[in-house]
């Protein structure tokens, strides 16, 4: 058998729901429907009263007697005056009464109690009715059989099951079709689009198209549209770094030959004795080291995490000076260099990450200024600054370039998508802030600047008591 769905279940709920607010309807209208016939008997009683009353000397044919009587549906009627009990009339008076109904004293529990007590009994039972009387008189009674009333109650409870059973057939499906159209059908649309996506997620044309809706369902559809639209552009983002990866694999091999040979060649280059080449042939050795390094783990982007950084206390501006002199800006004229680092600057770092963190911000800032106009106010410069703050390093890597934009800044630090130069990957900034984050540390974009401002903070390591106390013990 199918599984039932969603509108399925919601009829089935429905039906029963509605089944018992009809019968918390019918328990207080049977109540009230023999109270009614009850009050009916005894302002019946009331008028034959009158009637009997106000013959001469109270004297009544028999005959007369017995057609009133008939016509209120009763036995007998008597009244209560002062001390005196008086039988205005009475035909075929049964030898016992079976019940007692006072309506001076009915709460509404006993009305409820006493009503399905008499739908489940069987037989022909009397009962004597006692009420308030017109004129002096303090109560009246009336004698009448409980048969018919029990006949009324029954057919009142079969035309108010079939009212019932209908109201309720009629209400379910109003109320299933409002839901349908409300809610079943768009949670359909829903399920039905997340198993088409789930099927080719990387496919654009599975992303749903949000309805106008300003409903709670409407907010899951656009949520889901944006949620879709993110995991394809992450998904293609994944699939470029696969290629990337790829390609750079199949090039690895070669590529660390030709470094390797290159760097032969620079060992027998330092055994010149020419005071130029003795100055830049460690500079050329120590890039060509890092290169074979950077080559033998592929491309530190690309692999699954970068490698935990060596750390130690370093001085920083034998470190700002080679990545000076590493991105061409030792001889480039057209870009001005500031170095605000205080003297003597220590701090806590890989020396390879932290030349590699810097050396991408110099090279995205010298991006950012070529190709800018020369201006007498604004003179392209780059500047680096560093100061010590308690137990953190404060870094900052600024330019005189164009700032950048806010769609780069949406995505400044994810690869392919924070860079604002045609053509450019956003690779540069996207491993400066992984380095950075290995180092415990933080790196962003300061506010308000001319041009674009880098601030990297770089707390140290927390220093062990313990063990230190153990190395002086030593020592």
């Amino acid at each position: 058998m199918r599984r039932l769905g969603l509108s399925g279940k919601l009829l089935l709920l429905t039906i029963p729901l509605v089944l018992i607010a009809e019968i918390l309807i019918y328990v207080p209208s049977i109540a009230n429907f023999r109270i009614n016939r009850l009050n009916d008997r005894l302002a019946a009683a009331n008028t034959a009263a009158l009637v009997l009353d106000a013959a001469p000397l109270g004297m009544v044919p028999e005959s007369l007697s017995r057609q009133i009587l008939s016509s209120i549906g009763a036995r007998a009627v008597a009244i209560k005056m002062g001390q005196q009990r008086r039988l205005l009339a009475s035909a075929d008076l049964p030898s016992q009464i079976d019940h007692d109904i006072d309506m001076r004293s009915m709460t509404v529990w006993s009305a409820i109690v006493d009503a399905f007590e008499v739908m489940l009994e069987t037989g022909d039972q009397t009962m004597r009715i006692i009420g308030p009387a017109p004129g002096g008189a303090q109560f009246i009674e009336v004698v009448v059989d409980e048969l018919p009333l029990r006949q009324a109650m029954y057919r009142f409870s079969s035309n108010l099951l079939w009212v019932s059973l209908g109201l309720a057939i009629l209400s379910a499906g109003l109320v299933y079709l409002a839901l349908h159209y409300l809610f079943v059908r768009p949670m359909r649309n829903l399920t039905a689009n997340l198993v088409a996506f789930h099927e080719n997620p990387e496919s654009s044309a599975r992303i749903i198209v949000p309805s106008q809706r300003a409903d709670e369902i409407g907010v899951a559809e656009r949520e889901l549209s944006d949620m879709q639209r993110d995991l394809v552009s992450m998904l293609h983002q994944k699939s470029r770094l696969a290629a990337l990866g790829l390609a750079v694999s199949k090039i690895n091999h070669d590529l660390r030959n030709l470094l390797a040979s290159s760097q032969l060649l620079s060992d027998q280059l330092a055994s010149v004795p020419d005071p130029r080449v003795q100055r830049f042939a460690p500079k050329l050795m120590r890039s060509l080291e890092r290169a074979i390094a950077f080559c033998q783990s592929t491309l530190s982007y690309g692999r699954a995490q970068e490698a935990a950084p060596d750390r130690k206390m370093i001085l920083v501006e034998p470190v700002v000076n080679e990545v000076r002199e590493s991105a061409g800006l030792a001889t480039d004229a057209s870009i001005g260099w500031v170095n605000a680092i205080e003297r003597g600057l220590m701090i806590d770092a890989d020396p390879d990450q932290l030349f590699r963190i810097l050396l991408n911000l110099v090279r995205n800032a010298a991006q950012a200024l070529e190709g800018q106009p020369q201006s007498d106010v604004a003179p392209q410069q780059i500047r680096i600054t560093g100061r010590r703050e308690g137990a953190v390093t404060i870094l900052e890597v600024s330019d005189t370039g164009p700032g950048v934009p806010q769609r780069a800044r949406d995505h400044l630090f994810e690869a392919f998508q924070g860079s604002s130069r045609p053509g450019g990957s956003g690779l540069g900034l996207a491993i400066a802030a992984e380095l950075v984050r290995a180092h415990d540390g933080d790196i962003h974009l300061v506010e308000g600047t001319l041009g674009a401002t880098f601030r990297i903070s770089l707390p140290d390591r927390p220093v062990e008591l313990h063990s230190i106390r153990n190395e002086r013990a030593r020592a």
